[in-house]
């Protein structure tokens, strides 16, 4: 799974999730892509999720870039806890997904098989997507 190496603060604050993605929504690298229409938190686990459904659909042809990277931690107090007693422990590594926000790109491949492999992908997904070329 992808996790930072290293972070300056073991524990993060929650934070909002509001507006758009003003950086990372155009496509850089491929001829097509999956871009975020919902904002939410994607987990490593859920990267590579989709990152294998869109692989084995393109039976390993083409090339795919993942455009984004899970560097915020997530913290759990254990179940059955009470309140009280400070912050739970570091559980996951999420990535913050805004609307616009292109998540993968893929190029070697014909657009149906793109579009068929990103509608897959987007399955494994905690928000809504869509597919984007760079004809339309």
């Amino acid at each position: 799974m992808l996790s930072p190496k290293k972070v300056k603060y073991r524990k993060r604050q929650k934070g909002r999730t509001k507006g758009k993605a003003m950086r990372g929504n155009t496509l850089e690298f491929g001829d097509y892509g999956l871009q975020a229409v919902e904002c939410g938190h994607m987990s490593a686990q859920q990267i590579e999720a989709a990152r294998v459904a869109v692989t084995r659909h393109v039976k390993r042809g083409g090339k795919i870039w993942i455009r984004i990277f899970p560097d915020k931690p997530i913290s759990k107090k254990p179940a059955e806890t009470r309140m009280g007693k400070g912050k739970g422990a570091p559980e996951a590594w999420v990535a913050v997904v805004k609307p616009g926000r292109i998540l993968y790109e893929l190029e070697g491949v014909a657009e149906n098989v793109a579009g068929e492999a990103f509608r897959l992908a987007g399955f494994k997904l905690p928000f809504a997507t869509r597919f984007v070329s760079r004809r339309s």
